[in-house]
């Protein structure tokens, strides 16, 4: 494979991934995916939804780990603000180069996945209908255990000392100038290495960002307002759904979750939401953007188990925690941009 091909994006650098060949052989049970260039059309889509999303008046910037991460958490939500003319852009910290083959029904080459990668981000993207920055960083793999035990690839995002990567994050903010941030909370939403630092960082360039005297080279300064952790897959959540389903199937998609969260005795996020964002009427393009990370998700898997109506009825909302806000909002919320529409218009 060309060895631009296996390149990792430059910090800040729109999606343009270099074509690659497809695997040289392969099981013949499984579909050989050859890792194909984003197409001119797709390249111009996104170029212009970049540019829609910088002008916009509302801007959201949803910063996650790996490509597919926007996908699982709160894709609904950051699609229902796209059609509805507020600016989002996805920064992904790292071009998930070391995630495994999770879809038994592909067959690729190791050497072909950082690319490909790249190409399901385009498309994800495009399905959501937002823009998105690589950051510009290497994936650390996911480690089991605690992580005082975690042996991280050194280069990797989660070894990496985190000021630079701080400071690639506050430049993508004052390139962008968004209103409202989301990230993951202290826990990275659940202990993998990256989600963890993507945490960091994100909580760091948000205070940093308005500073004039931190990274002074990173551009003008620009203060974000509002700052929100993803609340997706907790307990009482998936207790609903997983109900509701078995009363109609009598198969309940989520036991084996359950059951494993009953056991390791973790605080139930649900007890963290502050903000309830109706996102039903985007669940189809939340799970078609999923499905276009074909290496990541198996497309017969529990994520589509569950009806939309059924979801709709239960459960349709995606939820969020304000973690931080330099702007006044009555409690619960049901929109991220709660007390920034009224101050933005103050100000027009």
């Amino acid at each position: 494979m060309n060895e631009t091909t296996t390149q990792q994006p430059a910090p800040g650098h729109a999606e343009a991934p270099p074509a690659a060949g497809a695997p040289e052989s392969a099981d013949a049970t499984a579909l050989v995916v050859p890792v194909l260039s984003v197409s001119a059309e797709v390249q111009a889509a996104a170029q212009a939804r970049a540019a829609a999303a910088a002008a916009a008046p509302l801007r959201l910037m949803a910063v996650h780990a790996h490509p597919d991460d926007e996908s699982s958490k709160g894709a609904a939500s950051l699609a229902k603000y796209a059609a509805g003319g507020v600016g989002v852009v996805v920064v992904s910290c790292t071009g998930g180069e070391r995630g495994d083959i999770l879809n038994p029904n592909l067959v690729v080459d190791a050497a072909d996945v950082p690319a490909l990668r790249q190409v399901e981000m385009a498309n994800a993207a495009q399905i959501l209908g937002v823009a998105h920055v690589w950051l510009g960083f290497e994936d650390s793999g996911y480690h089991e255990g605690e992580p005082d035990t975690w042996t991280l690839p050194p280069g990797s995002f989660g070894d990496l000392d985190p000021a630079p990567e701080i400071e690639a994050l506050v430049r993508q903010v004052r390139i962008f100038r968004p209103q409202v941030m989301t990230t993951y909370d202290e826990n990275g939403g659940y202990p993998h290495p990256d989600h963890i630092r993507c945490h960091v960082i994100s909580a760091a360039a948000f205070e940093a960002a308005g500073d004039p005297d931190a990274f002074p080279d990173a551009g003008p300064p620009w203060q974000p307002l509002k700052l929100y952790y993803n609340v997706g897959f907790h307990g009482k959540r998936l207790r609903a759904i997983n109900d509701a389903v078995k009363a109609r199937t009598g198969e309940g998609p989520f036991d084996e979750w359950i059951a494993r969260a009953a056991s390791n005795n973790r605080p139930d996020a649900a007890e963290r939401i502050t903000t309830r964002i109706p996102a039903a009427d985007f669940f189809a393009f939340r799970d078609d953007a999923l499905k276009a990370h074909a290496t990541q998700i198996d497309p017969g898997s529990h994520w589509f188990a569950v009806p939309h109506d059924i979801e709709a009825a239960v459960w349709g909302t995606d939820d969020y925690q304000l973690a931080r806000s330099l702007v006044d909002a009555p409690m619960p919320e049901d929109d991220l941009f709660a007390g920034v529409r009224e101050r933005e218009r103050e100000r027009a």
